[in-house]
């Protein structure tokens, strides 16, 4: 933890003591610059792993999936307007979403790859979040809203150099807030106006970013929880986004892939499986008021899919929740043995214990 600290105190003096303008790499404007790539990068990589666990992990059942996403978005990067270590990971979480920590750390979510119709959509989702990484949006976020937490932040690891203070206050406030953070309107105009850009030189069918966007709107007007909470909590769904998408087409004009019939191999398996999932978040949602329904469900989820780690967790909790403590740790190491990189799975086994 006493890496954290020394993060947190050199970020403070970095932000305090460093000032000067820069040449934002995307739009070409001259913008205040706080943040050197060098911070940006070890920013995203300090908060990634820690991230991923607070989204659920990683999506582990189908590797070939993972990968195809991550060659999609390798795709997408190549042509961007900014080298960085780009990397991109699939969280194990069926609440639609996508995020970018500075640096070019990305993530999606499996409830966001079962919505998507093609290739283009995930390049155009991609590309999006690739923008806000090479655009510096993370950047001019913490110069904006972080620098008073870590004021606070440098002021209590120097009073009180308590490992578990700086882990809250540092992994919980800092990593939540680059993540859940909603960009300005500016913001998301040119992460999708530059994300098509990038989508066209990568040889995609730029349309799709259109259709993604008219989906993302009447999904929001139904209101369902999953998309409020998830993606749209960060990355609201406006008709002025469809019509600026569909003023861009002008700049970067449709016809090239649309890949659905690579996509639709690709999560096939994934959506084979949609009816066990499901069954696995109405365990969840029960788990404390009625634990019993929930083990039911959880082993409806199982034989549907058994090599789903995730599902031995909860059907974890739901022993635990009844008092059946062996038999709740003898599903938290089927869950390990799944997926030895969930932290959630460790801990629900030593409460058990």
């Amino acid at each position: 933890m006493r890496s954290r600290t020394a993060w947190a105190i050199a970020l403070l003096v970095s932000l305090l003591g460093v000032s000067g303008c820069a040449t934002n790499p995307v739009t070409g404007v001259q913008e205040l610059s706080l943040v050197s790539t060098s911070m940006e990068v070890s920013t995203g990589e300090e908060y990634f792993l820690p991230m991923q666990q607070v989204g659920g992990g990683l999506y582990t059942v189908d590797p070939a999936l993972t990968e195809y996403v991550a060659r999609v978005g390798r795709k997408v990067a190549a042509v961007s307007d900014r080298s960085l270590p780009y990397e991109f990971v699939v969280l194990n979480n069926s609440s639609p979403n996508a995020w970018a920590l500075p640096g070019g750390k990305i993530a999606i979510t499996r409830g966001l790859l079962a919505e998507l119709d093609n290739e283009a959509e995930l390049a155009a989702v991609l590309g999006h979040e690739v923008v806000h990484a090479a655009a510096r949006h993370g950047a001019q976020s913490m110069q904006r809203g972080v620098l008073g937490q870590l004021v606070m932040l440098g002021a209590t690891v120097a009073l009180k150099d308590s490992d578990y203070a700086n882990y809250i206050l540092g992994a919980g406030s800092i990593g939540l807030q680059l993540v859940n953070q909603t960009y300005s309107r500016d913001a998301e105009r040119e992460a999708d106006y530059y994300g098509m850009k990038y989508m066209h030189a990568a040889g995609y069918d730029t349309g799709a970013a259109v259709t993604l966007q008219e989906k993302f709107v009447a999904l929001a007007k139904h209101g369902e929880a999953n998309w409020l909470e998830g993606l749209f909590a960060s990355h609201p769904a406006s008709t002025e986004r469809v019509e600026n998408n569909r003023a861009a087409l002008a700049k970067f004009a449709e016809g090239g892939d649309l890949g659905r019939s690579a996509y639709e191999e690709r999560v096939a398996d994934l959506r084979a499986h949609k009816a066990a999932y499901e069954e696995a978040d109405r365990a969840r949602k029960i788990l404390r008021e009625n634990p019993e329904t929930a083990l039911k469900a959880i082993d409806r989820a199982i034989v549907q899919e058994p090599r789903e780690p995730l599902f031995y967790g909860i059907k974890g909790q739901a022993l635990a929740y009844q008092g059946h403590y062996g038999e709740a740790v003898s599903a938290y190491d089927a869950a390990i043995e799944r997926d030895t990189g969930y932290y959630g799975h460790y801990l629900g086994r030593g409460l058990a214990h």
